[in-house]
């Protein structure tokens, strides 16, 4: 694509930011700078370090509910066999750092392509950190890896995004997102092909591997409302009035349990089903694709699905910082206000967990507080993302028109 713009000139502020930022991170992570609030590193010194040692029998953890994983996040919990000569919770957070860092590079490389910026890598350099340790002591940045390098490669080669979304989706389901945006007809029918294919093979592989390979969709079926999702608002409310529920460690995380939390579990799944229903809409309404839709589509999509969700943990937050980051890289993108309001959110995840986490718990005012800004940022990003994405791809809005014949991976709109 010619854009007439010289590449971008990023120089060594976006390294150095990084190495700072990530230095922080891991003193944190080996409690070297301690962080107020419950230990995260836990979930890694003890949680994976468990599941890692049922792995090795050759079974995945059927008997333990908080395993509510598909069968490829086995790949993560077993990743720091590849560096023995470290203790698992060290080995784990190392590799992490890895992963970051091979973001980073993805973004400034594609970020000196013509018609591309370094706006993305900043985005990635800043929104990390803004989630704390927690963002080192999960997998989901692994995870948030691949869907990065998988929209990256998919602005040329959409059989390599297909194959990539395929293989996140079974380390953690949601890059699955990732294909709702390639743009119609041989692109997509390349990219969802791929994909197919490799989810058919890798799933018969996992499932052929180790027993219990697909145990976790029982798990994931019977989870509740989470206290830090957009539903458990209505119960940290009414805990002021009288409600006479309460709070209690469930499936791994700690959830509501009384009066009407069904009820919300399931209107919360109702509105999951409006958002897939408006995502089929849009992708039958859509004409005007262009180079950066597919990110903008994906960045949607998640926001969607995250903010609908029984469950909104603090890590979720690390994939829509990624998914805002390759959104950013192209110029001219629609997504920078609702990148801006999740770098926000990304900051105030911190403070609602682990620093404020007894206040969320007790639902007291300063947790109801942190509640509703985060919940409402990320609210606020996914109805805008979700406006602009229409605007910019459905025929009929004012100042856009097709371009006939498009070449292939090239904008097929213009504005007047």
């Amino acid at each position: 694509m010619t854009t007439g713009r010289a590449p971008t000139r990023t120089g060594p502020w976006p390294y150095a930011a990084w190495a700072l930022t990530r230095a922080w991170l891991l003193a944190c992570a080996f409690k070297v700078v301690t962080v107020a609030g419950p230990d995260v590193t836990v979930d890694v010194s003890v949680i994976y370090r468990g599941w890692y040692e049922v792995l090795l029998t050759g079974t995945y953890p059927l008997d333990d509910v908080t395993w509510q994983y598909p069968p490829g996040a086995a790949l993560a919990v077993l990743s720091p066999a590849l560096l023995p000569f470290w203790e698992y919770a060290t080995a784990f957070f190392v590799l992490v750092l890895v992963c970051d860092a091979l973001v980073l590079g993805l973004l400034l490389y594609a970020g000196r392509r013509p018609g591309m910026r370094a706006a993305g890598a900043w985005v990635w350099v800043v929104g990390v950190p803004l989630l704390g340790p927690t963002v080192y002591a999960r997998y989901d940045l692994m995870v948030t890896a691949v869907a990065v390098a998988a929209l990256l490669a998919g602005v040329r080669r959409p059989r390599a995004l297909g194959a990539l979304a395929a293989f996140g989706a079974l380390l953690k389901g949601w890059p699955a997102l990732l294909l709702v945006g390639v743009r119609k007809g041989r692109p997509t029918r390349a990219a969802w092909s791929s994909a197919a294919l490799t989810g058919a093979g890798l799933a018969a592989a996992f499932a052929l591997w180790m027993p219990g390979a697909f145990a976790f969709l029982a798990f994931q079926r019977d989870r509740g409302t989470e206290i830090e999702s957009l539903g458990a608002l209505v119960f940290h409310i009414a805990r002021q009035f009288g409600w006479e529920g309460r709070v209690e460690l469930r499936y791994g995380s700690m959830e509501f349990v009384g009066p009407q939390v069904e009820l919300v579990s399931t209107l919360a799944l109702g509105l999951a089903v409006l958002a897939l229903g408006w995502l089929l809409l849009w992708r039958l309404r859509a004409r005007l694709f262009s180079v950066r839709t597919p990110a903008e589509a994906a960045f949607t999509a998640v926001l969607l699905f995250t903010v609908t969700s029984r469950v909104i943990s603090p890590q979720y937050v690390v994939w829509l910082v990624g998914l805002a980051a390759v959104c950013l890289v192209f110029r001219g993108t629609a997504m920078t206000l609702p990148s801006v309001l999740v770098l926000v959110a990304a900051g105030v995840t911190l403070l609602e967990f682990p620093i404020g986490f007894g206040h969320v718990v007790a639902s007291d005012a300063w947790g109801v507080t942190l509640l509703v800004v985060r919940n409402g940022l990320l609210a606020a990003a996914s109805l805008i993302a979700a406006r602009r994405l229409w605007r910019s791809t459905v025929p009929g809005r004012p100042g856009a028109e097709a371009v006939p014949g498009a070449a292939e991976g090239q904008p097929s709109r213009v504005a007047r």
